[in-house]
This record gives C-alpha cells, structure tokens and sequence, in this order.
C-alpha cells in the first residue's frame, strides 16, 4: 500500500530522514546523559564548596575571637609588665637609699674608729681593742688594764685612758653607748673580793665603775650610757688556759648607732628619689 501510495525515492528519502532523525535522536540523549552527569558532578562539588565556605567562615569567625583575646592579653601583659618595671624601678630606689644610709653610717662609724685610736695612740692589742662589726664600734679593754686583782676599783692609769676615750665620746653627743663587764668561768672567792657575790655580781660593778668615772670624771652625760654585765657567758675564747681565761676578762664599750638616725637617712634617700 505504501509503495502505491508513494514512489521508491521518495520512500528512501524518508528511510534516510529517519535514519538521520533517530541518529540525532541519540546524539541527543548522548549530550543529555553527559549533561546530566556533569550537572550532578557539579552539585556534588558545589555542595562540598559550600561546606568548605561555611567551615573558612567557622575559622575565620574563630581566629578573629582568638585574635581580639589574644590582644587583651597582650595589652594586659604590657599594663603587669608595666607595673612590674615600676615596682622595680622603686624597689631599686629603697636598695640604693639603704645602700647610702649603710654607707653614711659606716664612714661615721669608722671615723669614729680613727678618732679613738688617734687618742689612745700605741697600746698594746692585749690591752685595748677596737674594731667595728655590722656599723657598730667595740671598745675593749682588758681587767688588767682597768683594775688591780680582786677588786672593782678604777685604776689611775685606766682613768687617764677612759678620759681620752670620753673626750671622743662627748664629741659625739648624737650617740649612745652601752659598758658591758666580762668575767671569766672561776667562781668569785668572796673572801677575796668583799660585796660581791659572783661573777655576774662583778660584771655588773665592774661596768658600773668605769661608767660612774664618765660621768663623773669626765662628765659624760649619764642619759647616754647603759651598764651592763654578762658575767662568763659571752667569752672571746674558750675558758680552758690562763692566757685565754684573761682575755675573756673585760670591759667592753659598745657605740650604738641609733635606729631612729639611720630610719631618717633612708627616709631622706627614699624622698630625694622621689
């Protein structure tokens, strides 16, 4: 029928038509299947752009925190390093005002030193010592030198020597001092030594002897002295041997410095700082 309908050529006309039609027609599903597929490839990486947009944004949100934490630390930092430089800086203040004021009173006290052994001259070192410990000067003076055996009795000779001492000490009126007696460990013998009880009995009176002559003698202002005895208890050397046993009896005048001198020279350092 279809062949009495139309000619041969024009039926492979259209055969070929066809055939050219279903080849385009697949063609097409072709490009549509690899369109598909790379559409759904590109979603699939869209979606794993956007997790990955979405997790910078994350970082980024927490950097920028850690960053403005960071910089309150560091400003903070720089406010206790700041404050710690200050407290240095005034610490350094106070050590160098001590400094100073230990130093001030450590020349006055070897002054002190060089003017009593100007005046008391070349005695012998068994007889008389002076030294200076920690801004203190020691004056000590054997018993042999002070009083005859047995007895609490100021010598003549020790007199003409507490005299160039108290010279020195009137001198220095800003200062006071402190006269200690020292015994050695042998028992008093009261038979010997009548009114004394024992070796803290005649510390003590030794030591009030030699400052009765300051002040009356020498008239060496009493407010500024203090007597004191310390029987056998604070020996030079070990109370074993008779040399030793004769060094250890004394009479020792200690020149204190006077604490509310020394706080006013480090107040005058700290106010001179300021």
């Amino acid at each position: 029928m279809l062949s009495s309908c139309i000619s041969k050529e024009e039926f492979e006309a259209l055969q070929k038509k066809q055939q050219e039609t279903e080849a385009s027609l697949n063609e097409a599903n072709e490009k549509l299947d690899t369109t598909t597929k790379e559409r759904d490839e590109a979603l699939t990486e869209l979606s794993a752009l956007k997790e990955q947009v979405a997790f910078l944004k994350e970082s980024n949100r927490s950097l920028i925190d850690n960053v403005g934490g960071l910089t309150m630390l560091t400003q903070k930092g720089a406010e206790n390093l700041e404050m710690s430089l200050e407290s240095l800086k005034e610490k350094d203040v106070q050590i160098k005002s001590l400094q100073d004021a230990v130093t001030r009173r450590d020349s006055v006290a070897f002054a002190l030193v060089s003017s009593l052994k100007g005046v008391l001259g070349n005695l012998n070192d068994d007889d008389i010592e002076i030294n200076v410990e920690k801004g203190v000067v020691y004056v000590s003076i054997s018993d042999k030198l002070l009083f005859r055996s047995g007895s609490f009795v100021v010598t003549r000779r020790a007199k003409t020597i507490l005299g160039k001492i108290a010279k020195i000490l009137k001198e220095k009126s800003d200062i006071e001092f402190l006269v200690e007696g020292h015994t050695d460990s042998v028992p008093v013998k009261k038979e010997a030594i009548p009114n004394v009880i024992d070796n803290w009995d005649l510390s003590v009176k030794r030591a009030t002897s030699v400052v009765r002559v300051l002040q009356y003698n020498f008239k060496v202002d009493p407010k500024r002295m203090t007597a004191a005895g310390r029987s056998y208890y604070n020996p030079k050397n070990s109370n074993k041997t008779r040399s030793n046993r004769a060094k250890n009896r004394r009479t020792r005048i200690v020149i204190l410095p006077k604490l509310d001198q020394f706080t006013k020279l480090i107040e005058d350092g700290f106010a001179k700082a300021k």
